[in-house]
């Protein structure tokens, strides 16, 4: 990794020109309330901490005959019925419940949606965009793309960019892979597509700037640990013990927010924290969170952006390649 004194030429023509991409929905920061007096300040207005919200839209998008089984994997050639209910759960009620919760405590999410179930479930994705969240995009369908060429991976991915915003009319400019894996040549191809933005690492608690040949792509990392899918999977759920997770990481990063950029993560997806007892728990998560000082609900774009536009706190990172370093970065 380089010095961060070196961002600036880093980033060169195409960072420059992701600043100023645009959307059809605002993505002007949340005003948090003031930080900590003495508090070194990485975010807006003072902010100490960053907490950005993810919800995802899957529900129609998955493979109708074997995709994340409820109770085992069906025979070959059987579609998986109560696995496919469960989805559209997620859509029918996930989704509406947790917009209203965002709605009460002003969080604006990022929403990864696959094209697919855009399609299939147009009004909510488009419901999703009138409350102000950010639309991203997740791939065509729920599918490994790392197994894919070159040329039908770079066209999954605009595919379902498209997808989303002819339905939504919002441009995404962040992706998501199907269980964030990629292949040596996604951050690339992102690149190449005009993203500003990728998760699919979870290297750090905060965000970075990726260095390829062609310009720079900024990292909002994902969670592992604070993901609903390892901590509320079906048959092994416990509201109480996620909710403890949560506030212990958010007690853990504000306090290293003193001296260091922090961000936390809140990850939902339609048919998981979408359940009322889910809900109930996030509830008390964000009520927890906002009795702190200086904390920013901001969408991933807005953290790209900030990132890029303020190379005084944001790491560049040189990886080698793929094939070298294990890591994403240049094919």
């Amino acid at each position: 990794m380089s010095s961060r004194r070196d961002v600036l030429a880093a980033l060169g023509v195409a960072g420059a020109a992701a600043l100023t991409a645009t959307t059809t929905a605002s993505a002007q920061p949340a005003q948090p309330q003031p930080s900590t007096p003495g508090a070194v300040s990485f975010w807006p207005n003072g902010a100490r901490i960053a907490v950005s919200a993810s919800l995802m839209l899957e529900a129609g998008g998955q493979n109708l005959f074997r995709s994340d089984p409820l109770f085992g994997p069906m025979p070959d050639g059987y579609m998986d019925l109560p696995t496919n209910s469960w989805f559209e759960y997620g859509a029918v009620e996930g989704i509406p419940r947790l917009l209203d919760l965002f709605d009460k405590h002003g969080v604006k999410a990022t929403s990864f949606m696959v094209g697919t179930a855009v399609e299939k479930h147009p009004d909510v994705a488009r419901e999703i965009v009138a409350r102000g969240h950010e639309a991203a995009a997740h791939g065509r369908t729920w599918e490994s793309t790392f197994q894919l060429s070159r040329d039908d991976e770079k066209k999954n991915i605009a595919d379902g960019a498209e997808m989303i915003e002819k339905v939504t009319g919002f441009h995404p400019i962040g992706w998501n892979a199907a269980g964030l894996r990629n292949s040596p040549n996604t951050l690339e191809i992102l690149q190449e597509l005009g993203f500003l933005y990728h998760i699919d690492d979870v290297s750090r608690d905060e965000p970075f700037i990726n260095v390829l040949p062609r310009g720079t792509l900024v990292t909002v990392p994902y969670s592992v640990n604070l993901n609903d899918f390892q901590n509320a999977f079906p048959g092994r759920y416990s509201p109480p013990s996620y909710e403890e997770v949560l506030k212990d990481q958010f007690d853990q990063l504000y306090e290293e927010s003193v001296k260091r950029r922090r961000m936390m993560l809140i990850c939902t997806h339609d048919r998981m924290c979408g359940m009322p007892a889910a809900v109930r728990m996030l509830d008390r998560v964000l009520q927890y969170i906002r009795q702190r000082d200086g904390v920013w609900f901001a969408r991933k774009d807005e953290i790209a952006r900030w990132a890029m536009a303020h190379p005084e706190h944001t790491p560049v990172v040189r990886r080698g390649p793929v094939r070298e370093t294990g890591l994403p970065g240049p094919a």
